[in-house]
């Protein structure tokens, strides 16, 4: 079956760096579409970064310049290198999957927290 499991987060001050994993396995990685979501307390879960099959990406304007998307088909893993973190990135990060005929999977979320 379908698991993602993420991983790397944790209590970061506003300006550091974290980098998030999601390990994949139960289905073809390398054809999928791998997204990172985020969601705050109180907020909707909203879209941080995708990754195509083809290795495109497209970014949030709110992390365009201090978020990276990449993955390691080899590993099954897709990382979001987070850098010049601020305080309104604290939230939990989710990794989703997307099959090439549009259904999701998603992990348990790993939370980041960005304060001082």
């Amino acid at each position: 079956q379908v698991e993602l499991v993420e991983s790397g987060g944790g209590l970061v001050q506003p300006g550091g760096s974290l980098r998030l994993a999601c390990a994949a396995s139960g289905f073809t990685f390398s054809i999928y579409t791998m997204k990172w979501r985020r969601q705050a307390p109180g907020k909707e879960r909203e879209l941080v970064a995708v990754i195509g099959d083809s290795g495109s990406t497209n970014y949030a304007d709110s992390v365009k310049g201090r978020f990276t998307i990449s993955r390691d088909n080899d590993k099954n893993t897709v990382y979001l290198q987070m850098n010049s973190l601020k305080p309104e990135d604290t939230a939990v990060y989710y990794c989703y999957a997307t099959s090439p005929w549009n259904r999701d999977y998603w992990g348990q979320g790993t939370q980041v927290t960005v304060s001082s």
